[in-house]
């Protein structure tokens, strides 16, 4: 089974061209999950489901952010709605969202979607998220993540493929959140939880920067691992083992950069 996570960069920069220059990189990419933050809805229509169509993956799901503003008024107004996306080669049997406490940081209302994609093998519950982006909020990245833990224990079921938690956490892989989530370097947050960071499994030497000085897009600053696949415990016939990890969309697409971010592909073990 393959996953993939991917911050698509809303509506900023050439968003029509880029749709389709992301279009582009998801088919050469063939996944059968695709978790997806900072798409757009506009009226009726939205950039989840018209991927979805295009890509042949007939189930999807979206969730807004409780409050667009921020985002909307960074492009002159733009009166489109923000959000995070699932898109599924199976059915989504079941779904519901949670929203992430912002915890004194800017309130945009963020939430984390699960959803449970009724794969032939059995049920596999995916999360999606994005966490609050100013590099000073690692302490209400840490509130989110928290609320994050609780639904993903309240939500996954007892099925033998684990949770995969999929999103941007715009946090360094050794911060406090990223530790947190995992649970296997410090306490977790709901005891008994412990979900491995995908790209442990990666080539040391493999690039791994998703937020990456090197694309036409990048605001300054270093060049870091921002978006993130985890799996809980694999499951007794090795349902989620990480067979291989690597980056994606990290080079333009006919001299257009999809994205200002670069996304994470996962090949699981279903």
């Amino acid at each position: 089974m393959r996953v993939l996570t991917w911050n698509l960069w809303w509506r900023f920069g050439p968003w029509d061209a880029r749709r389709r220059a992301i279009l582009a990189v998801l088919r050469e990419q063939r996944a059968d999950v695709i978790a997806l933050q900072e798409v757009w809805a506009h009226d009726e229509e939205n950039l989840a489901g018209w991927l979805a169509a295009e890509l042949g993956l007939e189930h999807w799901t979206f969730a807004r952010f409780g409050h667009p503003e921020y985002w909307q008024r960074r492009t002159d107004g733009d009166t489109s709605d923000i959000g995070v996306a699932v898109l599924s080669r199976w059915p989504v049997g079941e779904e519901a969202v949670v929203r992430l406490p912002a915890d004194g940081g800017r309130d945009d209302g963020r939430v984390a979607l699960y959803a449970r994609l009724d794969s032939p093998d059995g049920p596999v519950p995916v999360f999606t998220t994005h966490l609050n982006s100013p590099p000073y909020d690692s302490a209400v990245r840490c509130e989110q993540v928290r609320t994050l833990a609780r639904f993903v224990a309240e939500k996954a079921g007892p099925g033998p493929f684990p949770p995969v938690i999929a999103g941007d956490l715009n946090a360094w892989p050794d911060s406090d959140e990223v530790r947190l989530l995992g649970g296997y370097r410090t306490a977790p947050p709901v005891r008994g939880q412990c979900f491995i960071d995908a790209w442990e499994y990666a080539d040391p030497a493999a690039p791994s920067a998703t937020w990456d000085a090197s694309n036409g897009h990048h605001t300054p600053g270093p060049s870091t691992r921002v978006d993130y696949i985890h799996l809980g415990r694999p499951g007794p016939a090795g349902e989620g083992t990480v067979r291989d990890v690597a980056r994606f969309g990290h080079t333009t697409v006919d001299g257009v950069w999809p994205s200002d971010h670069a996304g994470v592909r996962a090949d699981l073990v279903r």
